[in-house]
């Protein structure tokens, strides 16, 4: 199975919605944990890496992306 490459700062599109009704998501912390931030309330939710890459359907922008374009 392939790892999805993603990275701090990047916009992510998880399977399920956040109770606003966004699934964009913002990565703000890595480790072992990863914090997310959702894009449309702003609140921010601790989760284990391993359920964080079950959860994650694609990254729709890259940080790297908004660097480049200035």
């Amino acid at each position: 199975m392939e790892r999805k490459v993603f990275q701090l700062g990047d916009i992510v599109l998880m399977k399920k919605p956040h109770p606003c009704g966004t699934n964009e998501m913002e990565i703000i912390r890595m480790g072992m944990d990863i914090r997310i931030k959702c894009v449309g309330c702003q609140h921010s939710v601790l989760i284990p890496r391993a359920k964080f890459e079950k959860n994650l359907k694609k990254v729709l922008r890259s940080k790297e992306e908004g660097l480049q374009n200035n």
